[in-house]
């Protein structure tokens, strides 16, 4: 229940939806996201590739994922990246709004995925300068706040070894190159919790890792799906250190652009 000082401030000074600053009422002052905003994000719905979740191909297989490393099996995303859904993903990167994260997460949450109530979160790592720049990396907020709604352990088993331009305007050829060899798994075992676990959640890791991964499902947990580069390259990293089956999950999925 509120004190009552919290019930004045929220009176005197009431919140607004972050996406279209409609006022929000007593009653959901604690979100930042009102209703409608939230009812506008377009589900991505099947049909679609088995494997990457991509709409269907009209003729062949598909192509978006035909060169991912075998480990990474089945890939969704929550919304299409359109509208209200891309102003939440920018406030949760670049408007140190990270309590909108819990929304994201909501989307999310609703994702099936083969092998999940065994499985261990992994956020796609940021590098040393963009964690500086917004203080917190969008990915673990989001792996965090999806943890807590699967009760599964967040497990921080990747590292960017070296920092990445940002890929909006690259072809998909382009992406590949540019994160390839980005990321590395952990190897050095800590001796106590494992970096970034939860304790307290059913299946979190007790001691540090070793070079060796465990035999479960990794759902590696990023903010947007646009080619599946970076998530193809973080499995990669993952899957030279022994991990045998990773599985990736996004809020948004953007609609590819025409490069030819």
């Amino acid at each position: 229940m509120r004190s009552v000082r919290e019930a004045i401030e929220q009176l005197l000074l009431p919140t607004e939806c972050a996406l279209c600053h409609a006022l929000l009422s007593y009653a959901r002052s604690d979100r930042v996201v009102c209703d409608v905003c939230r009812h506008r994000w377009r589900a991505v719905r099947p049909p679609w590739c088995e494997r990457c979740g991509q709409p269907e191909p009209h003729f062949g297989p598909c192509r978006l994922c035909a060169d991912w490393p075998g480990a990474l099996r089945v890939v969704r995303s929550a919304v299409w990246l359109e509208a209200g859904a891309r102003d939440a993903v920018h406030a949760l990167k670049y408007g140190a709004l990270g309590r909108i994260a819990d929304h994201l997460a909501d989307a999310v949450a609703g994702i099936v995925l083969p092998g999940r109530d065994s499985a261990w979160l992994v956020p796609v790592p940021l590098g040393r300068q963009r964690l500086r720049e917004r203080g917190y990396n969008q990915s673990e907020r989001l792996a965090r706040a999806l943890a807590q709604r699967w009760r599964r352990p967040v497990v921080d088993l990747l590292t960017r070894v070296r920092e990445t331009a940002t890929q909006t305007a690259l072809t998909p050829q382009a992406r590949l190159a540019n994160v390839a060899g980005a990321f590395a798994a952990r190897r050095t075992a800590s001796g106590g919790p494992t970096p970034g676990s939860r304790p307290g959640v059913p299946g979190a890791p007790r001691h540090g890792l070793g070079v060796g991964l465990p035999e479960r499902p990794l759902v590696l947990v990023d903010d947007v799906f646009t080619t599946g580069a970076t998530l193809a390259e973080a499995a990669r990293a993952l899957e030279q250190a022994g991990a045998g089956t990773v599985l990736g999950v996004t809020f948004g999925r953007a609609t590819l652009p025409d490069f030819t």
